[in-house]
């Protein structure tokens, strides 16, 4: 754990990009030292690991965000207190996250995950799944989710211009549907690009939220899990 490297990241973005600390597989007493040290915002990839980091630390004011490949089947257990959904990659998945969170009479922030990277394997929809999704009557129809924005993961690469050109591209298809589909909505803010490798990249091209967990905690310890 590094809590310096933190404070200094935290100076370096500035108080205009969110830093969301990816607590997967960390040990719960760096968890707490870095909420101690005022620090709001945490990311998890697994709603097992989720719920019980919640259920831990239920009497602190945490923003719990989750950010890994959200299974239907499993959206319940993380609607009654999750901050933002930032892994929204279908339209079937939104209309289940309305669902559970009609029934407790909930409102859920949530990004649409958007497919930028060149590997096959990452999550999320293409440009065009995301505008047929947004001009559906099923969208329109849902009342208790919210869209705030994108997320994107750029390719795994140590290639800088191409990275960047990801999230530009991804910038520029933010700025499109901002005007196309949410003109007049302030709450459509976030671009939630960047980690622990390539997060001075995602600010300089707009990023407005940065994952970040190495940098902070170090790295994992997957021998337990």
């Amino acid at each position: 754990m590094n809590i310096d490297a933190y404070f200094k990241l935290k100076e370096e973005v500035g108080e205009q990009v969110k830093i969301v600390a990816v607590s997967k597989k960390q040990p719960d007493e760096k968890i707490r030292t870095l909420i101690e040290a005022g620090h709001p915002d945490f990311g998890e990839n697994y709603v097992q690991e989720l719920v019980n980091r919640q259920e831990k630390f239920s009497s602190y004011p945490v923003n719990w965000h989750f950010i890994g490949h959200l299974q239907s089947n499993k959206v319940k257990f993380i609607v009654p207190f999750i901050h933002l959904i930032q892994s929204v990659d279908s339209l079937k998945l939104l209309m289940i996250i309305n669902k559970e969170a009609e029934k407790i009479n909930r409102v859920i922030d949530c990004l649409l995950q958007i497919h930028i990277a060149q590997e096959e394997t990452k999550f999320g929809l293409n440009q065009e799944e995301a505008i047929v999704l947004l001009e559906s009557q099923e969208y329109k129809s849902l009342k208790n989710i919210r869209i705030t924005g994108l997320m994107g993961m750029a390719s795994f690469t140590s290639q800088k211009e191409q990275v960047r050109k990801e999230f530009r591209m991804l910038r520029r298809f933010f700025e499109q549907i901002k005007k196309d589909y949410f003109a007049g909505k302030p709450e459509f803010k976030e671009l939630s690009t960047g980690m622990s490798d390539d997060y001075q990249i995602a600010v300089k091209e707009g990023s407005t939220m940065i994952r970040i967990g190495t940098l902070i905690f170090g790295a994992r310890n997957y021998q337990n899990h």
